[in-house]
């Protein structure tokens, strides 16, 4: 009965019985429902199993299927779906400039709590938000018609065969934003072409930030006049004048007024903060005075693995101080850990040169365009492909080192504290890229203005 009821519901969206079974594509999301369906109680069960740490993981289940009061306006609703935290800073700028518009209602859905806390202290009641449905047909049912929306934009690479076709048979129009796709995850869905190909044919229009993610998309079957290569909007960051306000308090505190440098090491993953502490033990046997005084601001870039890095501190018998206590960091600190979240941009502002994580590990890598912002001379692991056009421009414009080990990152921030001029000039050389790929927010919302 339970299957009958899964064919039946897919056919729902996608047709006809005959036409699921002559069509390859259909067949293909037939199975990943299925697929999909089978494996709902391991997904939640990992949902309980990172509950653990983070407790948030086990609230609001039923939005996650499509249960919550439904949304009550005569605006035209837009969907904005941005998958986590990052994704969410990054399309801040335009969800703003969107709710300048009065005759809109947004509605932003995250999958992650970091992401959905974020979206709740940041906008509070301006959008409708709630967790993005699982891509299935009845839990998209059940959202489609409590939010009835008119235009769904996604963000990035979250891209999902279910959803898309659910939209596309009520004709809601599909906009990709800042869309990118690395060599790495455009392989990963070519094995999976009878999915993905009638999937990305189904997008009303996809503004992709580089011409070689264009070439990727194209590849995989996106059409040549749904493709539209608008930049990166994460360089559009503005640093307001409370941020500015607020770091420069922040880096008197942390520096103790001048007497040490401040290195950021942001978004770290396991694997990482091992790499990280064995580059600070060397530094501590350094014969110089700013390095034994330098202070390490370690970020975790998920707040479950927070307790697990202080600890991991600890055992290496470092000095470690948590942000969360309020006290600003003693003269003998050696670590101060960013326990918090959505300050990390603040934390950059208070820092002199940042490591930027998922990078010394095999995850693609994070954000440089947020610490440029702030002329910070920038350091890097070699895993790169989730920013691969960004830091190219970096490396090439002399502002990002890239370092393999241990060693070589302790000697790469050996050679910048010890060297006011590099610093200045590496960060100047930051601010320069991200300052001169500016505009990619402009040309998106004028993409927009065609659906709305």
């Amino acid at each position: 009965m339970a299957l009958c009821m899964d064919w039946l519901m897919t056919a729902a969206i996608y047709g006809t019985l005959p036409g699921l079974l002559c069509h390859r594509g259909i067949i293909m999301r037939f199975v990943y429902t299925l697929v999909f369906y089978l494996s709902l109680p391991l997904i939640l069960l990992r949902l309980l199993w990172r509950a653990r740490l983070a407790p948030a993981y086990a609230r609001r289940w039923g939005e996650r299927f499509g249960f919550f009061a439904p949304l009550a306006t005569r605006k035209k609703v837009v969907w904005i779906h941005t998958v986590s935290l990052g994704e969410f800073i990054a399309a801040l700028p335009l969800v703003r400039a969107l709710l300048q518009r009065p005759e809109l209602q947004l509605v932003v859905t995250t999958t992650t709590p970091t992401g959905s806390e974020r979206v709740i202290r940041t906008l509070g009641d301006s959008v409708f938000h709630v967790y993005a449905p699982y891509d299935l047909p009845d839990c998209l049912m059940r959202f489609m018609a409590r939010v009835r929306p008119e235009l769904l934009v996604i963000m990035e690479t979250e891209l999902w065969p279910n959803t898309i076709a659910a939209c596309a048979r009520r004709e809601i129009p599909v906009v990709l934003i800042n869309g990118r796709l690395s060599a790495r995850s455009a392989r990963g869905y070519g094995r999976v072409a009878a999915l993905t190909r009638p999937m990305l044919q189904q997008l009303s229009c996809a503004a992709i930030q580089n011409a070689d993610d264009a070439q990727r998309f194209l590849a995989l079957g996106l059409p040549e006049d749904s493709a539209e290569v608008t930049g990166n909007i994460k360089f559009d960051l503005t640093l307001g004048e409370d941020v500015l306000a607020r770091a420069c308090e922040l880096k008197v505190q942390w520096s103790l007024n001048g007497q040490r440098l401040v290195w950021i090491a942001a978004s770290t993953h396991p694997g990482e903060d091992e790499i990280i502490l064995a580059a600070l033990a060397r530094l501590r046997q350094s014969h110089l005075s700013q390095l034994r005084e330098l202070l390490l601001v370690l970020v975790p870039r998920h707040p479950e693995r927070f307790d697990q890095v202080a600890q991991l501190c600890e055992s290496k018998n470092f000095c470690v101080q948590r942000r969360t206590s309020g006290q600003p960091p003693s003269a003998d600190c050696d670590i101060l850990l960013g326990d918090t979240l959505g300050e990390l941009l603040l934390f950059y502002g208070a820092s002199d040169l940042v490591l930027v994580g998922g990078s010394l590990v095999p995850r693609g890598g994070h954000n440089f365009i947020e610490a440029a912002a702030w002329r910070l001379p920038l350091l890097s692991g070699p895993h790169l492909f989730n920013f691969a056009e960004a830091s190219q421009l970096l490396q090439q414009a002399g502002a990002l080192q890239l370092v393999n080990s241990a060693e070589d990152l302790a000697q790469a921030v050996e050679q910048l504290a010890g060297d006011a001029q590099l610093r200045e000039a590496r960060g100047s050389a930051a601010l320069t890229v991200a300052e001169a790929n500016r505009g990619a927010l402009e040309k998106t919302l004028a993409l927009l203005d065609r659906y709305l």
